[in-house]
Protein backbone atom coordinates (compact mmCIF):
# COMPACT_ATOMS: atom_id res chain seq x y z
CA UNK A 1 0.00 0.00 0.00
CA UNK A 2 1.33 3.28 -0.89
CA UNK A 3 2.26 6.37 1.38
CA UNK A 4 0.16 9.10 1.55
CA UNK A 5 1.33 12.01 0.05
CA UNK A 6 2.34 14.97 2.34
CA UNK A 7 0.69 18.19 2.29
CA UNK A 8 2.65 20.94 0.70
CA UNK A 9 3.03 24.06 2.28
CA UNK A 10 2.49 27.34 0.51
CA UNK A 11 2.47 31.04 1.32
CA UNK A 12 0.86 32.74 -1.94
CA UNK A 13 -2.36 32.14 -4.20
CA UNK A 14 -2.52 33.96 -7.20
CA UNK A 15 -4.80 36.12 -8.15
CA UNK A 16 -4.56 35.48 -11.88
CA UNK A 17 -4.86 31.52 -12.71
CA UNK A 18 -5.12 31.38 -16.54
CA UNK A 19 -2.23 32.72 -18.83
CA UNK A 20 -1.45 31.86 -22.26
CA UNK A 21 -1.26 34.34 -25.28
CA UNK A 22 -2.15 37.41 -25.98
CA UNK A 23 -3.23 37.26 -29.95
CA UNK A 24 -5.40 34.21 -29.85
CA UNK A 25 -2.58 32.22 -31.14
CA UNK A 26 -2.65 29.38 -28.67
CA UNK A 27 -3.84 25.66 -28.80
CA UNK A 28 -6.02 24.30 -27.70
CA UNK A 29 -4.51 22.56 -24.93
CA UNK A 30 -4.46 23.89 -21.70
CA UNK A 31 -1.18 23.04 -19.34
CA UNK A 32 -2.14 22.64 -15.75
CA UNK A 33 0.00 23.87 -12.76
CA UNK A 34 -0.76 22.66 -9.40
CA UNK A 35 -0.35 26.10 -6.33
CA UNK A 36 2.65 23.75 -5.06
CA UNK A 37 4.23 24.25 -8.31
CA UNK A 38 3.92 27.73 -8.90
CA UNK A 39 4.96 28.12 -4.83
CA UNK A 40 8.60 26.55 -5.76
CA UNK A 41 9.29 28.60 -8.89
CA UNK A 42 8.24 31.57 -6.28
CA UNK A 43 10.65 30.30 -3.33
CA UNK A 44 13.39 29.34 -5.84
CA UNK A 45 13.13 32.56 -8.57
CA UNK A 46 11.85 35.34 -6.89
CA UNK A 47 12.49 34.94 -3.63
CA UNK A 48 16.23 33.58 -4.06
CA UNK A 49 16.12 30.44 -1.49
CA UNK A 50 18.03 27.59 -2.22
CA UNK A 51 16.64 23.98 -2.47
CA UNK A 52 16.96 22.88 1.45
CA UNK A 53 15.56 26.60 2.36
CA UNK A 54 12.65 25.63 0.34
CA UNK A 55 11.93 22.05 1.08
CA UNK A 56 12.21 23.28 4.59
CA UNK A 57 9.46 26.05 3.65
CA UNK A 58 7.37 23.81 1.65
CA UNK A 59 7.53 20.62 4.72
CA UNK A 60 9.33 18.48 1.90
CA UNK A 61 12.30 16.40 1.31
CA UNK A 62 14.80 18.39 -0.48
CA UNK A 63 14.31 15.44 -3.73
CA UNK A 64 10.39 16.08 -3.48
CA UNK A 65 11.26 19.62 -3.87
CA UNK A 66 13.48 19.28 -6.98
CA UNK A 67 11.00 17.23 -8.60
CA UNK A 68 8.36 20.09 -8.05
CA UNK A 69 10.46 22.57 -9.11
CA UNK A 70 11.75 20.66 -12.45
CA UNK A 71 8.08 20.01 -13.18
CA UNK A 72 6.98 23.82 -13.01
CA UNK A 73 9.95 24.85 -15.29
CA UNK A 74 9.35 22.45 -17.76
CA UNK A 75 5.73 23.35 -17.95
CA UNK A 76 6.46 26.72 -17.51
CA UNK A 77 9.00 26.11 -21.16
CA UNK A 78 6.18 23.98 -22.54
CA UNK A 79 3.52 27.17 -22.67
CA UNK A 80 5.49 29.29 -23.75
CA UNK A 81 7.55 27.52 -26.45
CA UNK A 82 4.76 25.83 -27.73
CA UNK A 83 2.14 28.78 -26.76
CA UNK A 84 -0.36 27.31 -24.77
CA UNK A 85 -2.31 28.56 -21.85
CA UNK A 86 -1.23 27.71 -18.81
CA UNK A 87 -3.89 27.29 -15.89
CA UNK A 88 -3.07 27.24 -12.07
CA UNK A 89 -4.93 24.92 -9.64
CA UNK A 90 -5.29 21.89 -7.87
CA UNK A 91 -2.25 19.92 -6.45
CA UNK A 92 -2.26 18.72 -2.47
CA UNK A 93 -1.14 21.69 -0.20
CA UNK A 94 -2.00 23.77 3.33
CA UNK A 95 -2.09 27.04 3.18
CA UNK A 96 0.28 29.21 5.44
CA UNK A 97 -1.30 30.54 8.93
CA UNK A 98 -0.17 31.81 11.84
CA UNK A 99 -2.00 33.48 14.94
CA UNK A 100 -2.60 36.79 14.58
CA UNK A 101 -3.77 39.56 17.66
CA UNK A 102 -5.68 42.96 16.37
CA UNK A 103 -4.12 45.96 17.09
CA UNK A 104 -7.48 47.97 17.64
CA UNK A 105 -9.34 45.25 19.75
CA UNK A 106 -7.18 42.60 20.89
CA UNK A 107 -8.92 39.43 19.05
CA UNK A 108 -6.19 36.57 18.81
CA UNK A 109 -7.47 34.30 15.26
CA UNK A 110 -5.42 32.22 12.96
CA UNK A 111 -4.68 34.62 9.63
CA UNK A 112 -3.48 33.20 6.52
CA UNK A 113 -0.02 34.63 5.42
CA UNK A 114 1.87 35.83 2.03
CA UNK A 115 0.06 37.63 -0.25
CA UNK A 116 -3.60 36.29 1.56
CA UNK A 117 -2.95 38.77 4.19
CA UNK A 118 -4.73 41.54 2.45
CA UNK A 119 -7.95 40.12 2.42
CA UNK A 120 -7.48 38.78 6.16
CA UNK A 121 -9.20 40.72 8.52
CA UNK A 122 -10.05 40.82 12.73
CA UNK A 123 -13.15 38.59 12.75
CA UNK A 124 -13.73 41.03 15.58
CA UNK A 125 -13.70 44.47 14.71
CA UNK A 126 -13.31 44.13 10.88
CA UNK A 127 -9.78 45.94 11.28
CA UNK A 128 -7.07 45.22 9.12
CA UNK A 129 -4.23 46.39 11.56
CA UNK A 130 -3.24 42.96 13.27
CA UNK A 131 0.76 41.16 13.99
CA UNK A 132 1.91 38.00 14.60
CA UNK A 133 2.16 36.87 18.26
CA UNK A 134 5.30 34.62 17.65
CA UNK A 135 7.17 37.62 17.02
CA UNK A 136 11.10 37.49 18.48
CA UNK A 137 13.22 40.26 19.29
CA UNK A 138 14.23 41.00 15.75
CA UNK A 139 10.61 41.59 14.48
CA UNK A 140 10.33 38.22 12.09
CA UNK A 141 7.47 35.74 13.36
CA UNK A 142 8.66 32.66 14.44
CA UNK A 143 5.69 31.10 13.00
CA UNK A 144 5.43 31.85 9.50
CA UNK A 145 9.03 33.75 9.28
CA UNK A 146 7.04 37.08 8.10
CA UNK A 147 8.06 40.49 9.81
CA UNK A 148 3.96 41.26 9.74
CA UNK A 149 1.25 38.72 8.65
Amino acid sequence: MARPKKHRKIYYVPNIKIYGPLDGSGCEEVIVMTYEELESLRLMDLEGLDQNECADKMLVARSTFQRIYTEAKRKIADSIVNAKVLKIEGGNFIINKCTAKCLKCGEVWEAATGNLVSNEKCPKCGSHEFSCIHKSENGICKGCGRGRC
